[in-house]
């Protein structure tokens, strides 16, 4: 497997569960309707799990523009490649949210609120205040990457080389923790995106999708969940470097 498809893999299994568990605890007569955040934030923990063991061998298991960019601004990732990264996370997360708008087909029919069939897309704030949900989506990007830049797997030193030993799936657990812990904590006020791939990319394919009685996409919106990971993304990787 190629890092590119490494990413559009990795990043379509983070969309299908997470946008999977969304869709299950708010749409019309699945079983899990109206189970709540609690299950939202521990659905999207183990997306990201999932996510990035399976593509961690391959790819590194970005997922996440703004892990990329920050990764690269940090040295920790080659400038030539951000481009290619960003373009496979897109694609996924657009394949994501077209497989749980199949597996979903019947509940979004059964559905009649148009901004439960948004959610389950794309993120929008509990207050419209364009400033503070910026602040929030750089807030939580920032505490994303600045600690993804300090999870690392154990090394052993052979013949004095440095060799990763890897942790298997084992290894992907700190990321979803760190996942779940900015959701449970910093998630109550956009619903924290922290990923501009995983907002746009589904946020196209409602756009796209014959769903029956949606409401607009929300392009007024749509640039806070793309521009805050950035900028989260850089700052946290500009406090690595000074440090």
């Amino acid at each position: 497997m190629t890092p590119f498809l490494g990413e559009l893999i990795g990043t379509a299994l983070l969309i299908t569960l997470g946008g999977g568990v969304v869709a299950n605890v708010i749409l019309n007569k699945t079983k899990g309707n109206n189970s709540g955040w609690i299950v939202i934030a521990f659905g999207w923990a183990m997306a990201v799990y999932v996510g990035v063991f399976v593509a961690a061998p391959y790819s590194g298991a970005h997922l996440n523009p703004a892990v990329t960019l920050g990764f690269a601004f940090a040295g920790k990732f080659e400038w030539n490649l951000v481009a290619t990264y960003i373009i496979a996370q897109l694609m996924g997360a657009m394949l994501g949210a077209f497989i749980v708008w199949i597996v979903y087909r019947q509940h979004f029919n059964e559905t009649d609120d148009a901004n439960s069939k948004l959610a389950v897309f794309c993120t929008a704030p509990a207050i419209r205040s364009p400033l503070n949900n910026l602040l929030s989506e750089i807030t939580g990007t920032f505490v994303l990457v600045f600690a993804a830049l300090y999870i690392v797997g154990p090394s052993l030193n052979v013949n004095n080389t440095d060799g990763k030993i890897g942790l298997g799936a084992i290894g992907a657990l700190p990321v979803a923790f760190l996942v779940l812990a900015i959701g449970l904590s910093l998630g109550g006020t956009t619903g924290y995106a922290i990923n501009p791939a995983r907002d746009l990319g589904p946020r196209i394919l409602h756009f796209i999708l014959p769903i029956n009685k949606k409401r607009d996409s929300d392009w007024n919106y749509a640039w806070v969940p793309v521009l805050g990971p950035i900028i989260g993304g850089l700052l946290a990787a500009f406090l690595f470097k000074l440090i």
